[in-house]
């Protein structure tokens, strides 16, 4: 899975009072990262109007669900939303204020390409998979732009075939498929482990994020 950040700044975040919402952009069209690749307008089209389940709001991808969107929509600069952290979760008040304070610089979209076209040598996103947006500690660069792939809690929870998890890792942490397939089994085999299984399953996944930095 991919995942674009962008700043805060960048966001328009904008807050309402002091019931912990918030609205701005979770990515912005037209913008070319380092990998070449940029999101067209209508991207976002099909996966916001076929869902089988809600867009979570994650903290830092691999950390739990802190609030939810009450708004997802595409107008003409990006991906407009609004967002409420939940009230007496502690996790959320403690990014919400960090939000506030500009401790926190940005919010990051985890997605799958499923349609793309080339022009020269920028690859054109046409139609995005949107799996989950996260507020993130990490400092986005010059805006939205890919800095890793990572697989949370949810994504492992929707690895349903094999080909699908064998893609996941493969492209995070350049598994061979051979390779692949054996993780994946000791996967299947750990979502029904203890939590210390767990959390060395995510402890690995995270460790395969950062090299790929």
């Amino acid at each position: 899975m991919h995942y674009k950040q962008l700043a805060i700044n960048d966001a328009g975040l904008k807050f309402s009072g002091d019931n912990m919402t918030f609205q701005g952009y979770a990515s912005v069209f037209g913008g070319v990262d380092s990998y070449n690749d940029t999101i067209v307008k209508g991207a976002y089209a099909d996966t916001l109007k076929s869902r089988q389940r809600p867009i979570r709001m994650r903290w830092n991808h691999f950390g739990p669900v802190i609030g939810k969107f009450n708004e997802i929509f595409e107008d003409s600069k990006g991906l407009m939303v609004a967002g409420e952290l939940t009230p007496g979760h502690s996790v959320a008040a403690d990014v919400y204020a960090s939000m506030k304070h500009g401790a926190v610089d940005g919010l990051s979209i985890g997605y799958y390409v499923k349609d793309y076209s080339m022009r020269g040598n920028i690859r054109e996103l046409k139609k995005i998979e949107l799996i989950e947006i996260s507020v993130v500690e990490e400092p986005a660069d010059l805006g939205a732009k890919v800095t890793g792939v990572k697989a949370d809690d949810d994504l492992i929870d929707q690895i349903l075939t094999l080909k699908d998890a064998e893609a996941l890792l493969r492209e995070a942490g350049g598994f061979s498929k051979a390779a692949a397939t054996a993780f994946v089994s000791r996967i299947k085999n750990l979502r029904d482990a203890s939590d210390d299984s767990m959390k060395l399953l995510k402890q690995k996944l995270s460790q395969i994020n950062l090299e790929r930095q």
